[in-house]
């Protein structure tokens, strides 16, 4: 086994280069190169007939770079790691080369996919199907939330793909009569430091002892941690290095500002933003879901149509919230940082951190939410008395001093006692909301249109 260390640094990510330089120098990986060739098809990759024609369905015309670099050798049957930034085209690098392994010799169970989050499973899922529907391929999405006893059913279906969370899935590799992993094919784990991340390394290792030992790997991460390393030397075998440069190409056509607040008139400020860029979408990112919950219904007994995403509410209300945003239907979505990977929502126009992420790699996901695709986009980020040192950091991460995004205080201040009556009618919401979860089996009234009633009370309340 060749060392190439010193070649892959040349186009490893920079967010790759910062977090682990010292992990890098047994990685056992050959590498591949950038090629400035003229534009190639899906086709020049490799793929076969059937699958270029699924991805001129879905608009796919010319494969990404991460897709360039890790199709072909994906279908030469080596082992691949992928290190590209979300919103790169990832799926598509690990999809097309395992439905074309499928085509080949068709088999259930045939691939493992694990993510970190749900709604990133089902993201993926649909991707599958769209790219597979012609082919008939069959998915499950097994991930917590959900009941056991209709994935159980759905699993003894043998569906060809399973996506899943590491949890879920050990819960159905031990509970789950007639359900294995033994004939697998194809391991894929998406945001592979994210998973590491949250503490999911046992649940990973236990997984890995129970599916076949021959099998093929592909591990897509945005950042070489050491923690993803480590896993890379236990799990692949001669891997080859995709790294795609492409971690600021976003960031060129995304507009970052600042705006430094007192933290007691957050909300204020946020209400006056919102209104001065009425007609965008925002995504509003809080450091918590009980705030996420406060916020969204602060902002709706204002008349601003907000929906909240969170670790708290049910699978369906999760997805259902989502599905509101996509469709345009809601022009707010407050998240905690559950949303802030992987989810590709095209029409984002503003992000906006509402309490500052206290891991400044988090900063770039969340704004990795808007200006995608070459679109352009805006982030603000809430700077408050209390945090001043996590704001240096995120300028030191992204090498750039950042804006302020301008504001008229005497404007905001007009505000104030609209909010803080908004504010209270929240407080009173969120009560009855908890009691109603401690009775039991009562609904749980975590989310979307209970607050129509509450808005009549707020003077001024109308639709912005």
């Amino acid at each position: 086994m060749a060392d190439d260390s010193e070649k892959s640094v040349e186009i490893k990510t920079d967010d790759a280069k910062d977090e682990d330089s010292s992990s890098d120098d047994d990685n056992s990986n050959v590498n591949v190169a950038e090629n400035d060739e003229p534009v190639k098809t899906f086709k020049d990759l490799g793929v076969t007939e059937v699958l270029c024609e699924a991805c001129e369905q879905l608009g796919w015309k010319t494969p990404t770079k991460i897709q360039v670099e890790a199709i072909p050798v994906a279908l030469q049957g080596k082992d691949v790691i992928g290190l590209a930034e979300t919103g790169s085209g990832k799926t598509g690098a690990f999809a097309l080369p395992i439905l074309q392994s499928l085509l080949a010799s068709a088999q259930r169970l045939h691939t493992l996919i694990l993510t970190p989050t749900r709604e990133l499973a089902f993201q993926i899922a649909e991707q599958f199907e769209a790219l597979g529907s012609s082919i008939g391929v069959k998915t499950a999405v097994i991930v917590g939330g959900i009941d056991m006893m209709s994935q159980s059913l759905v699993l003894a279906k043998k569906p060809h793909i399973v996506i899943a969370t590491p949890g879920r899935l050990i819960d159905h590799l031990e509970n789950t009569k007639g359900f294995s992993l033994r004939a697998l094919k194809f391991l894929v784990m998406d945001e592979a430091d994210r998973i590491l991340n949250m503490d999911f390394e046992t649940e990973v290792d236990k997984i890995l002892k129970v599916i076949p030992r021959d099998r093929r790997t592909f591990l897509f991460s945005a950042t070489m941690t050491k923690k993803v390393a480590k896993l890379q030397r236990a799990a692949l075998k001669d891997p080859v290095k995709c790294a795609v440069n492409t971690k600021y190409s976003t960031v060129e056509k995304l507009q970052q500002y600042y705006v430094f607040i007192p933290s007691k008139y957050k909300d204020c400020y946020l209400v006056s933003i919102i209104n001065e860029l009425a007609g965008n979408s925002f995504m509003i990112f809080c450091s918590t879901c009980n705030n996420a919950q406060r916020v969204a219904l602060l902002l709706r007994n204002l008349g601003i149509t907000a929906i909240p995403l969170h670790g708290q509410m049910s699978q369906n209300k999760r997805l259902g919230s989502l599905n509101k945003f996509k469709s345009k239907s809601r022009s707010v979505l407050l998240a905690t940082d559950v949303a802030s990977r992987g989810l590709d929502i095209p029409h984002v126009d503003c992000v906006i951190n509402y309490d500052i992420p206290t891991h400044s790699k988090d900063y770039i996901h969340r704004v990795g939410r808007t200006a995608r695709a070459g679109r352009s986009g805006k982030s603000i980020t809430f700077v408050t008395q209390y945090d001043v040192e996590l704001f240096q950091r995120i300028e030191t991460l992204i090498g750039k001093k950042l804006p302020a995004f301008p504001t008229q205080e005497e404007e905001v201040m007009m505000l104030v006692e609209r909010v803080s009556e908004a504010q209270r009618f929240a407080r009173i919401e969120m009560k009855e909301q908890g009691e109603k979860r401690k009775r039991p089996r009562g609904e749980e009234g975590d989310d979307t249109e209970q607050s129509s009633g509450v808005r009549k009370k707020v003077r001024g309340g109308e639709i912005i």
